[in-house]
Order: structure tokens, then C-alpha cells, then sequence
């Protein structure tokens, strides 16, 4: 297993570039991938976001275009992703790591000017990184053509497919060379749709598991912290953001009404925020994104727009303040922090009618979670499951929790057995002030 950048036998403009983007030894995900996609193997690769997977499948297309340049101008590479801030951020690592060469890159996305677009697919850049619609509009209208494609690779596939991406996915890879090397990113192989797309895209691939989904973060602290009424919430929210060290702050909630919501209610209070979701144009949200960037704004309330594809310097905390609709959505949030070895830390606001879901995440990922309370905010809600109608589990969670291996004990009860739960505490005994318990405990269940 390589040790160092050295040992792939790199083109010394690429190493030049991994040393000036600050890469020291490779990731996991890189030893795994690097090697098999140097020699042109098709690989489906499930691993997780912030493990360097970016450089993993980058370096080799790049070291393919140097090794063995095109007599005639064209694109020979494309990466498909899935969000617009995923585009851009890949671009950005391909000039870091092309620093030293003349290769270049194009972003196709939605939002931006058409005629801007078509002038980039004009000078045909060796490399192209594209969402799914416009691409396939471009293509559709005449004014993308992958005829000589020798590269592509689906990033993060399992969030296109939950986007609604797969047509056009499916209709991008029908009209590319088919003599082609082909790679798949996802978090999870186990993704509805996934095998359709990679049967069509894939010829005989290598499967590699690059960092198990399930696995924990080792550099990123998870804590829960339950809440009653949204009020309650946004005051603990306010408390964590005034009083919590950090650079910059990432806090994600589930729909774009709450974030326009949340970001003037948090400015009221005098925490300089900012708000991204995915109705804001293409100009606003790089606007925003500059700030954050910058540090002129320490926090942003975003949602799940930028769960994939943000890697920014100094993000120490991430906050849900909603609790995420499923596992995968929980790694990929929390994945802002604890990025390059730095330690982060992740807080999760849980009201009763979050709380099965919260559960749920926590056996699909086995997380570790801290019970977390701030003196004089602690929630009425104490962990129990919400009664009457059982809130649905997580999506993705939910299909992967474990069966409890204990049935319920039962009691008597108008001459009747019938099987009870016993409501459990979620770390309400936590020591005073901004206590953090050892660990959280989930509901177990009597008998």
C-alpha cells in the first residue's frame, strides 16, 4: 500500500501540486483507489465525504491527460455531481492539484448565464464538471458533444439519485464513448436505483470500500441535546452559537421557509449569520458562500444544499437544528467538520417528535452520542418516545436498525397482556452548567 505520493509514480507537475495544496500523506480512500484507477480499471467505490475521495479519482484522469496528451482540442474527462457548490469545489481542486500544468477545467451548472456555458464548452477543457439538467440540456441542444470522452466519474451518486437525477444520468451515459473508463463515488452501494446506473456506466468494476458509512468519524465529538417547542430550540440554538469556540459554524435545517425564518431571528439576537438554500440564485448563493469563506460571517443556516461539496477551513461546529431525514443525510452534515484531521464537533437539537428518527440515525451509524443540556434551558422532554402515532423512522436509518434482540416484558392489565415500553432519560442527570454526559443511552426496552 503506497505511503506517499511518491509511490504512484505521479507526473512531477501533479506532485508538485499535491505539495502545494497541502496534501502530506495519503488518505485511505487515495491508497484504495489511486492504483486500480491508474491502470484504467472501472470502480465502484462507496466512501464517505471529507475522506479526500476528490484527489482520488482527480490525480489519475490528470496523470492519463499528461501521459497521453490529445492530438486535437476536446473534452476528455467529465465529472457529474450533484449540487452546484460540489461542481465548483471540484474545479477548484483540480486547479490546486494543476497548478503546475496547463490543463483546464469548465463548470456546467444551473443558474449561471447559458451564453458564459456554451463559450466554456467552445474551447473544449480537457476536463468538465457538470450537474445532471443543465448538461443534459447543452447535449440535447447540440452544444456538448462526448464523443471523445475518456474518463467519467458519477461523485456522490447517491444524493443524485435522491435529487431525482437518474434520467438524466442515465440519459448523459448513453450518449458518451463508450470506450471509456467509468468510476462511481456513493456513501452507501445499498442506494434504490444505484444498480441500474452502475450496470449501464460500469464494465466488469473493481468494488472497493474505502471508509465503511457506519464507521464513526474519529475526529468529530457527536452530541444530542433535546429541546421542546421551536422557540425553546432557537433559544438553545442562539446560547450554542454565542457561547460555543469556534471559527465557523455551519447550521442545517430541512426546509428553505425554515432557514429564511431562522437566519433574521438569530441576527435579531446579534449572531452575524448568514442564509443558503437552493431557491436563492446562482449569483446570491456565491455571494453568500464568499462571506462565509472570508469570515465576514462565522455562521451559516443552510439546508441540505450544502451538506455536500462544502470543505472550508476553520469549520469546527455543526449544528442540526432540525434532526436530518435519514443516516446518510447525518454523515453528510456532519462531515463539514473534522476535515483534514482537525477536531470538530456536531450538535443535535431533538425535540419528541424527532426523537425516533434521532434513534434510528444513531443505530444506522452507531454513533457514539454525548447527552448534552445548558444550564437553565433544559427541555421538559426527556427522551421518551412521542406517544400516540409512532413517528416514521429514517429512510435510510430505519432499513438498516437493528432488530431488538429482547421482546418487550409484558404486564397485566384489564385481565389483558399488553406489551409496554419503559420511557427511558436521555442524560437529564447531566452535571451543572453546559454538562456533556459520557455517553447517551439509548431506550432500551424492559425485560
Amino acid at each position: 500500500m503506497p505511503d506517499t505520493f511518491d509511490d504512484f509514480l505521479l507526473p512531477e507537475a501533479l506532485l508538485r501540486g499535491v505539495a502545494k495544496a497541502g496534501f502530506r500523506t495519503p488518505t485511505p480512500v487515495q491508497r484504495l483507489v489511486i492504483p486500480p484507477a491508474m491502470e484504467g480499471a472501472d470502480l465502484l467505490v462507496s466512501a464517505v465525504t471529507g475522506s479526500g475521495k476528490t484527489a482520488a479519482f482527480l490525480l489519475p484522469i490528470m496523470q492519463r491527460l499528461l501521459d497521453s496528451p490529445s492530438p486535437r482540442s476536446a473534452t476528455r474527462a467529465l465529472v457529474l455531481v450533484p449540487t452546484r457548490e460540489l461542481a465548483h469545489q471540484v474545479q477548484a481542486d483540480f486547479m490546486r492539484l494543476g497548478s503546475y500544468t496547463r490543463l483546464g477545467a469548465g463548470v456546467i451548472i444551473g443558474g449561471e448565464p447559458r451564453s458564459h456555458q456554451i463559450a466554456t464548452l467552445r474551447r473544449n477543457p480537457e476536463l468538465l464538471v457538470a450537474t445532471p439538467g443543465r448538461l443534459l440540456e447543452h447535449i440535447e441542444t447540440g452544444e456538448a458533444e462526448l464523443g471523445d470522452l475518456e474518463c467519467l466519474v458519477l461523485d456522490e451518486a447517491d444524493r443524485m439519485l435522491d435529487m431525482g437525477f437518474a434520467d438524466e444520468v442515465l440519459a448523459i451515459i448513453g450518449t458518451c464513448r463508450p470506450e471509456r473508463q467509468s468510476m462511481l463515488f456513493s456513501a452507501t452501494l445499498q442506494q434504490r436505483g444505484l444498480e441500474a446506473i452502475s450496470d449501464l456506466l460500469l464494465n466488469e468494476p473493481r468494488t472497493l470500500i474505502a471508509d465503511p458509512v457506519r464507521e464513526q468519524h474519529p475526529d468529530i465529538t457527536h452530541q444530542l441535546l433535546l429541546s421542546d417547542e421551536p422557540e425553546h430550540k432557537r433559544r438553545q440554538l442562539s446560547w450554542l452559537l454565542q457561547h460555543e469556540p469556534f471559527d465557523k459554524a455551519l447550521v442545517f435545517v430541512n426546509t428553505r421557509e425554515r432557514a429564511a425564518a431562522l437566519g433574521p431571528a438569530l441576527q435579531a439576537e446579534g449572531v452575524r449569520c448568514a442564509v443558503l438554500h437552493g431557491e436563492m440564485d446562482q449569483r446570491e448563493r456565491k455571494r453568500v458562500m464568499d462571506l462565509f469563506r472570508r469570515g465576514d460571517v462565522r455562521v451559516l443556516i443552510a439546508t441540505d444544499v450544502a451538506a455536500r461539496g462544502l470543505d472550508i477551513a476553520g469549520m469546527q461546529l455543526v449544528i442540526n437544528a432540525d434532526v436530518p431525514r435519514n443516516g446518510d443525510e447525518y454523515l453528510h452534515r456532519t462531515g463539514r467538520t473534522g476535515r483534514a484531521g482537525a477536531p470538530g464537533t456536531a450538535v443535535t437539537l431533538v425535540s419528541a417528535p424527532e426523537y425516533g428518527r434521532m434513534d434510528s440515525i444513531r443505530h444506522y451509524l452507531r454513533l457514539d452520542l454525548q447527552a448534552r443540556r445548558i444550564a437553565g434551558m433544559e427541555a421538559r422532554f426527556r427522551g421518551e418516545p412521542k406517544r400516540g402515532k409512532p413517528s416514521k423512522k429514517a429512510k435510510t436509518a430505519g432499513k438498516h436498525t437493528e432488530k431488538a434482540q429482547a421482546k418487550p416484558k409484558q404486564r397485566l392489565r384489564d385481565r389483558k397482556n399488553i406489551g409496554k415500553r419503559r420511557q427511558p432519560s436521555t442524560g437529564s442527570d447531566a452535571g451543572a452548567g453546559q454538562g456533556v454526559d459520557a455517553g447517551f443511552e439509548p431506550p432500551k426496552r424492559k425485560g
